[in-house]
């Protein structure tokens, strides 16, 4: 047990105080009960800041963490491009996505196919979402989560496991979305706090007592400067995750248009806003705060190369398990200060674990037994919604050893699947939004194109890197799009809203913080080309 009698004061007033809030936030007025716009949209009131603090908050989570400093200690800051090109990417949604959505009143992404290409779209697609959800996204948090969890505490990987799942539902099954985003603020405080005290720290060690933490950041970028290339050459071992200028160029764009536009628990934030300019500010705010996630999650990985070299970590683990590292990092910390950093990867993962159940619940209450069941009280959807998103949490939890467990790297593991069907999720939306002539048979050419072209690329040509094969696949369920869209009918469910009718402007706040952003990230590439 690594944890001493003082962290645990920390993390129970943590959970404490995190249930605490849950409970205050999900109140509801004396004679109200939650309807389906409450529980799984938060009434559509949440301010741009919580929604912000809550994309971060879902989107950092043990797959992040853990898997990114695993890749920092493997690869170094290339892997950052993930989390740099995803700031640029919600500037777009944010400006070019949102004013069709919101404009469509809709729950969910699966609803937006329905209104555009029919139910059968719609219902694929829905079908789709809940498996990744549940079998990849849900049981990677979960296990890598466990990981560090068991290595801190000396528990079982599996009584870990259990332990958060069961947190993450305490706090999040009765509130829904708004008990998630909003208690989100709080999980976004305690994530960067603790972040950025195991980056301190890790780089004070590596830098010693004379040159401290900044003095420790010179020692990594002289002494190991092949872990701050950003674009990686062909003959690295990692060129088949980060293939170069591919990465830049490539189907990484695909993974985070798939990601951060057209995933749903992901885009849930922005349509429970209370207005489209606090959604779009809100991604905004969640952009800019991504420029500075490289620096808790992927620092401590690539100081942890020489802190093994040291003999402070354990080299030979390291190198056969590299999602261990952050775990391996959190021994570090001091007393009190080990209790915070824990505390903030516990914050992590139950946000993500929250946001993705109450995503699961979303479209199988909406999308699948609404349809099925339309003249139910709203009170029988938000019910059916919590047993959804219980069954999600117990399924991944079981599934979670012998699907994750076995992979190298946790977070490559969800890119690799996620590939599989996201250059079809972009075809379809982008069309969708952008050209009238796009049928339903041309979007399921592009969906079900997309897992073929994959599985003929991935067995046919395995040395082609994954992010390439992504964009060509990309590119092949375009022209399949187009041209059995062009060889179909339209029906009536197949009509695109008129972009006339949208306003696209933005406002004074968004405009500000889109320029900091894209000045920031050119400065970055330019230092670490």
């Amino acid at each position: 047990m690594s944890l001493d009698f003082l962290d645990v004061v920390i993390i129970v007033l943590y959970a404490v105080g995190l249930f605490g809030m849950a409970l205050w936030v999900s109140r509801e007025p004396a004679g109200h009960s939650k309807d389906t716009e409450d529980y799984f949209l938060a009434g559509r009131s949440l301010p741009w800041w919580a929604i912000g603090a809550s994309l971060i908050a879902s989107n950092i989570s043990a797959e992040q963490i853990i898997g990114q400093s695993g890749q920092g200690f493997a690869v170094g800051i290339a892997i950052a491009a993930y989390e740099w090109q995803a700031a640029i990417v919600l500037l777009i949604v944010a400006k070019w996505f949102l004013p069709i959505f919101l404009k469509r009143n809709i729950y969910t992404m699966p609803q937006y196919l329905d209104q555009r290409y029919g139910h059968g779209v719609k219902t694929m697609m829905s079908f789709y979402w809940i498996i990744l959800y549940t079998a990849v996204n849900l049981t990677t948090v979960l296990w890598l989560g466990g990981l560090a969890v068991a290595s801190l505490t000396g528990l079982s990987i599996m009584w870990a496991m259990a332990a958060l799942a069961a947190f993450a539902l305490l706090y999040s099954l009765y509130g829904g979305l708004k008990a998630v985003a909003l208690t989100d603020i709080i999980q976004v405080v305690i994530l960067i706090l603790g972040g950025l005290a195991i980056t301190w720290i890790a780089l004070d060690q590596v830098g010693g007592a004379d040159a401290g933490a900044w003095g420790g950041l010179t020692k990594l970028y002289g002494e190991i400067p092949g872990h701050f290339e950003m674009i990686l050459d062909s003959d690295h071992p990692a060129y088949g995750d980060l293939p170069g200028i591919w990465t830049l160029l490539g189907g990484l764009w695909v993974l985070h248009f798939s990601y951060w536009g057209f995933n749903q628990y992901i885009i849930q934030r922005a349509l429970g806003a209370e207005s489209l300019a606090e959604a779009q500010k809100g991604l905004a705010f969640a952009a800019f705060l991504k420029l500075f996630i490289p620096l808790i999650v992927v620092i401590p990985g690539i100081a942890a190369v020489m802190l093994a070299q040291q003999g402070a970590l354990d080299g030979a683990a390291l190198a056969d398990k590299s999602d261990g590292t952050y775990g391996e990092l959190m021994k570090l910390a001091p007393t009190g200060l080990r209790g915070l950093v824990f505390a903030a990867l516990i914050a992590a993962i139950v946000s993500s674990l929250a946001s993705m159940m109450n995503s699961i619940s979303t479209i199988f209450t909406m999308d699948i037994y609404k349809t099925r069941y339309r003249e139910k009280p709203e009170n029988h959807y938000v019910m059916v919604g919590r047993v959804t998103a219980f069954a999600a949490m117990l399924i991944a939890l079981f599934l979670a050893r012998p699907f994750v467990g076995g992979f190298a790297s946790g977070f490559q593991t969800v890119q690799e699947y996620s590939g599989f069907i996201a250059p079809g999720i972009v075809v379809v939306f982008l069309l969708g939004f952008f050209w009238k002539k796009t049928t339903s048979t041309g979007a399921f050419a592009a969906l079900l194109g997309s897992i073929l072209f994959n599985i003929m690329l991935k067995f046919g040509f395995p040395d082609i890197p994954f992010i390439i094969r992504v964009w060509i696949v990309f590119m092949a369920c375009l022209a399949a799009a187009v041209l059995l869209s062009l060889m179909s009918k339209q029906t009536e469910a197949n009509q695109s809203l008129q972009l006339a009718d949208i306003d696209f402007s933005t406002n004074s706040t968004f405009n500000k913080l889109s320029v900091a952003v894209i000045v920031i990230l050119i400065g970055l590439y330019i230092y670490l080309w």
